[in-house]
């Protein structure tokens, strides 16, 4: 029975779901999820991306340095928190295009620092994130909004500043610049702070990503979507041979229809725990992770890290599981023994389909973690080219 039910999330996703986690672990529900290749591909090269990143910080946090260098000796020791398996030098080598490693005689010992196309590239991201400010303030006033209290532990904020694409500095550049709208108190615990909303906003002010997509669709000449039947509705892409049974897709339909409070909408008491009121809460949770993601750089993060805003925003469901039970919606890799979802409708083919400033930047540097060491005889004939003619350019000069 157990492995028929697991066997047939494939085909009924959405009428199986309570079941599975009733019969099931939460390890093979996650197991038995479709999976979806051009995901599963992105994550497979952003797992060290992430690793990339990590060192990147730790490089760039030493300006004493010019330029920014650490030593490879520190780095080894960080091997087993970085998850470099197989030692820091193994993997700094595999990404040539974006660490140098070099010996200082005077130190007697390897340093590691950024090839210049990386410090560059970190440079301009700096440029992007600074230049998209009044973007960045409105992300973290709607996460604070959403919110039950419209407050937040200032500690959940640090976990996403870069999903959000906030500046390193962001409780000065962005909090202590603002005062009209946060305002930063003491938590309940000693040397925690909370961010609070100060700010007042009319009724109807914010409009999810959602609501957005559903008058584009309404307005579109081809559409043959009734317009009362997108009230409440989510766009739905799913994996790729994914078969969807009839029963499945009155399932979805009936979900689809069904009302709920937005995002931005006073909950003002529980819901009963009745059926329909249980899947009213489901299907708000279910937005407000939707407009979570939405309000992300790049339309994705680790699950780890939106669970701990789940009690601010009054979700009282397992957050892996609700992604997993709306694969139309959500998709979830494993890659990189961590947990990292996306939203689904805003990739195709493995980019996002509306990119913005910071995401271009960050590709740059993914691009060069899919190069790894791919293009390097090349580019190393090309620095040589380059040596020779200033060479010849300085013996002409001295000639003359």
């Amino acid at each position: 029975m157990r492995t028929y039910i697991i066997k047939s999330l494939f085909k009924h996703p959405f009428t199986f779901s309570v079941t599975i986690r009733s019969k099931t672990t939460s390890a093979q529900y996650v197991a038995s999820r479709a999976r979806d290749a051009t995901f599963e591909k992105l994550m497979d090269k952003y797992k060290n991306f992430v690793k990339v990143i990590a060192i990147q910080d730790l490089i760039l946090s030493n300006p004493n340095k010019t330029p920014p260098c650490i030593s490879l000796d520190f780095l080894s020791k960080l091997s087993q928190k970085l998850h470099l398996n197989r030692g820091a030098p193994s993997f700094l080598r595999k990404y040539p295009h974006i660490f140098h490693i070099f010996y200082d005689p005077a130190k007697s010992q390897a340093f590691c620092r950024l090839t210049d196309t990386a410090l560059e590239i970190s440079r301009k991201e700096e440029e992007a994130v600074n230049a998209s400010l009044p973007l960045v303030v409105d992300r973290l006033v709607r996460l604070l909004f959403m919110s039950t209290s419209k407050s937040l532990p200032l500690r959940a904020v640090f976990k996403v500043w870069r999903e959000l694409g906030l500046p390193d500095d962001f409780e000065d550049s962005v909090i202590v610049k603002n005062p009209n709208l946060f305002r930063l108190c003491d938590g309940n615990e000693p040397r925690t702070h909370v961010l609070k909303l100060v700010g007042e906003f009319p009724d109807n002010h914010f409009t999810a990503a959602v609501e957005n997509w559903r008058v584009t669709e309404c307005c579109r000449e081809d559409c043959s979507v009734d317009r009362m039947d997108m009230r409440y509705s989510f766009k739905h892409v799913y994996p790729p041979g994914m078969r969807l049974s009839k029963t499945f897709r009155a399932k979805a339909k009936e979900w689809q229809s069904l009302p709920y409070l937005g995002p931005y909408e006073d909950l003002m008491e529980k819901k009963k725990k009745t059926k329909a009121g249980l899947k009213g809460l489901e299907k708000r949770a279910v937005a407000i992770v939707h407009e979570f993601l939405s309000l992300t750089v790049e339309k994705m993060v680790e699950v780890e890290k939106i669970s701990h805003f789940r009690n601010c925003f009054g979700i009282d469901m397992n957050i892996r599981d609700l992604f997993l039970d709306h694969p139309g919606m959500f998709y979830l890799s494993t890659k990189g023994k961590r947990h990292t979802v996306f939203l689904r409708e805003a990739y195709e083919r493995g980019r996002l389909i509306d990119p913005n400033p910071v995401y271009d930047v960050r590709r740059k540097l993914l691009d060069l973690v899919f190069l790894g060491r791919h293009d390097m005889l090349t580019s190393t004939s090309r620095s040589v080219e380059i040596d020779k003619s200033e060479e010849s350019g300085s013996e002409n000069e001295n000639v003359d």
